[in-house]
């Protein structure tokens, strides 16, 4: 089944299976339990910032190696200089196929610029047990 969804310039290359993944991780405003005397009610602000970081991973569980990237956002941009890092680890020679979730910026089209030695592979949707790389960031 993943030989066939191959492009042709893949034939005959040895197959690396990666799957990919990235988290957020951050803050995210709420509000916090205070002390107060009991029967008044007590103010308290609401913080509203919202600061997070993205961290875009990949492993080879047959070749036992990975790429990571820390970014400031998640979109196609990112997603591009991910899959060029994934690109450069791949063993040369080789294609790799990449098992991704379905988020928008997995997805093919002119935004993302996938390079010839990977494919994407995209999970059906709310299976995230078939990506080893989600117990990562549990």
């Amino acid at each position: 089944m993943v030989r066939a969804a191959l492009p042709q310039t893949a034939a005959g290359h040895p197959l690396e299976i990666w799957f990919q993944d990235e988290a957020g991780v951050g803050q995210k405003g709420g509000h916090a339990y205070i002390w107060a005397p009991v029967g008044s009610q007590s103010r308290m602000g609401r913080d509203n910032r919202h600061i997070s970081t993205h961290i875009f991973g990949a492993i080879c569980l047959a070749r036992a190696t990975g790429a990571v990237m820390i970014m400031p956002y998640a979109n196609a941009k990112a997603m591009n200089l991910h899959l060029q890092e994934i690109s450069a680890e791949v063993e040369p020679g080789a294609h790799a196929v990449s098992v991704c979730d379905g988020a928008g910026w997995h997805q093919g089209g002119k935004r993302l610029l996938v390079p010839d030695n990977i494919t994407l592979l995209s999970l059906t949707p709310y299976s995230p047990e078939l990506n080893p790389l989600e117990n990562v960031w549990a």
